[in-house]
């Protein structure tokens, strides 16, 4: 089972859906890409769950690159950066490796801990 993404006229994926392996040939068709890509009128990509093909499987609002040849996911933060290996955002200073859990805090350009509250009340 493959699965392939359309695209509209900035690249920007607007479906995935669920098609022909690329390796069946059905009716003389062999160029699912093209076939589907016809059938709608869009522009039409192969994607991998496993991410074995154009670096991460697409989702809707992510942007073909078409010179990397690869789904690229929205922008989390103005100031994270295109890694050009994984084609993944990532943040200016690392996560931490303490154990504890982060947000990024775009203001202050850093990973803050998450604090929970207690679930049981305290009593005074």
């Amino acid at each position: 089972m493959a699965h392939y993404a359309f695209l509209d006229e900035d690249n920007i994926v607007t479906e995935v859906i669920t098609g022909r392996n690329e390796d069946e040939v059905i009716n003389g068709i062999s160029d699912w890409e093209a076939y589907y890509g016809n059938l709608r009128g869009q522009v039409c990509k192969r994607t991998s769950y496993n991410n074995n093909i154009r670096k991460n499987y697409a989702g809707i609002g992510y942007t073909y690159d078409e010179d990397r040849d690869a789904f690229i996911p929205p922008q989390p933060y103005p100031s994270w950066l295109l890694d050009e290996d994984t084609c993944r955002w990532k943040a200016p200073v690392p996560y931490p490796e303490d154990g504890l859990i982060y947000r990024w805090n775009e203001e202050q350009g850093d990973w803050e801990a998450v604090v929970f509250e207690s679930e049981t009340p305290e009593v005074e």
